[in-house]
């Protein structure tokens, strides 16, 4: 039989899931709408291409900034309020932008748009992590990723539409409509998180650099492996229309290959989170970033639209069988009382990693070609997998079958008798 635990929390789980699930699809699609439109934003307003490129730059500079004040606002108004406070604050940076007169304006509207959306990301982690049994939680996760995916590649084509109809500004109005619609169902939905648990994490009154410091060795070792894991997603974002840009494709072709490569990333992601809780996280973590890493070396050897088609499509399943993995380990990791603290933290190295993937391809470029920067971020996604195989285990129960066995747990991950509770970590 399944524990009492497991299966009292899964009618529950299920029905809070949806104050998780829909308000991060629809809160995606308005962030995924306004991802193209910043850039055109500040063309409009009368900037160079370069300053376009800093625009954009900003949306995730301001994530990175908003992630330790994150945990910070979750700890203290709990994870449901703090996504609250994310849309109300989102809403509002979102139609500064759209009424902005000037860069400088249009810039600041951008930057805090990054910040809420560190928050509202962080929180509902947290709140997932809380309401999802750990014997499902990477299937909850990487549905999560799977779903807010799907609302940043759904949100352009949204934004495309009504941009046709009623002009470049419209889409921030979206993005204002959805963030407003994923306050609503966050609001609607009672707080999973009882107030023991509320209680437990006021009186844990760490800091998010506190944490850092308590658990920097964990930090230096899985941390630092989910930095490179996040360099090499980001770095496929930018290396497809810069191979096809090279090969002389039509910006249209360019846009169909990215988006080929975009919808074959949303089919895997049920599937991996499903076989990383029955199998363990290694069975998903490390094969999804070897199979990324050689798609992201084989790209330079391509010379055709066929050829860059399949190398796309490969990196799209390769990046979408690990969806969630990166939550999946933060919350197998996280300290139940300082959960949001320790989120904040993982998610900084996290969003740093997607930051500096880009980078990567350009300094190779510079001190080379393109296929250089293209190998430097392949490498990188290589380092990422053995990382993942050297620190997981060490980290967290679930890395495989033979961690959990080590812990008392049967393969399925269920208790044995007289063994530790389920959301124990691996000693250190």
């Amino acid at each position: 039989m399944s524990p009492p635990s497991a299966v009292g929390a899964r009618s529950p789980a299920r029905s809070a899931a949806a104050g998780v699930y829909l308000p991060a699809l629809v809160f995606e699609i308005g962030i995924g709408a306004i991802l193209p439109v910043v850039a055109l934003s500040a063309r409009d307003l009368g900037s160079s291409i370069a300053v376009a490129g800093i625009m954009v730059a900003l949306l995730g500079l301001g994530q990175i900034l908003g992630d330790v004040p994150a945990g910070a606002l979750a700890a203290r108004l709990g994870d449901r309020h703090a996504m609250l406070v994310a849309a109300g604050v989102a809403a509002a940076t979102l139609a500064t932008c759209a009424l902005a007169p000037s860069l400088w304006l249009l810039a600041l509207g951008v930057l805090a748009t990054g910040a809420a959306n560190a928050v509202f990301i962080l929180a509902r982690q947290s709140y997932l992590t809380e309401v999802t049994p750990v014997l499902t939680r990477a299937r909850a996760m990487s549905t999560l990723g799977g779903v807010q995916r799907f609302g940043t590649f759904a949100g352009p084509f949204l934004g495309a539409a009504l941009m046709q109809v009623a002009g470049l500004r419209s889409v921030y109005w979206l993005a204002v409509v959805t963030t407003a619609l994923a306050a609503v169902v966050v609001a609607v939905v009672p707080d999973a998180a009882g107030a023991h648990v509320v209680r437990a994490r006021q009186a844990a009154k760490q800091s998010s650099w506190s944490v850092l410091r308590d658990h920097r060795q964990l930090f230096a070792t899985l941390g630092l492996a989910a930095l490179a894991v996040s360099a090499a997603r980001a770095g496929r974002q930018v290396v497809l229309p810069l191979w096809s840009e090279h090969l002389g494709l039509a910006n249209s072709t360019t846009s169909l290959v990215f988006g080929i490569s975009g919808a074959a990333d949303l089919l895997l992601f049920y599937p991996g989170g499903k076989l990383m809780d029955r199998r363990g996280r290694l069975w998903v973590g490390v094969p999804a970033m070897l199979v990324l890493s050689c798609a992201l070396l084989a790209l330079p050897l391509t010379h055709s639209l066929a050829g860059l088609l399949a190398v796309a499509i490969v990196m799209g399943l390769g990046n979408g069988i690990g969806s969630g993995i990166l939550m999946t380990l933060g919350a197998d990791a996280a300290p139940p009382a300082i959960r949001a603290q320790f989120l904040a933290v993982w998610r900084l190295l996290q969003d740093s990693g997607y930051a500096a993937g880009p980078f990567v391809v350009a300094a190779g470029a510079a001190l080379g070609s393109l296929a250089a920067g293209i190998l430097g971020i392949g490498a990188v996604g290589l380092a990422g997998a053995a990382a993942l195989a050297r620190w997981v285990p060490r980290w967290t129960v679930h890395a495989n079958r033979t961690t959990r066995r080590r812990a008392g747990l049967r393969d399925d991950g269920r208790e044995r008798v007289g063994g530790p509770g389920p959301d124990e970590a691996a000693p250190g």
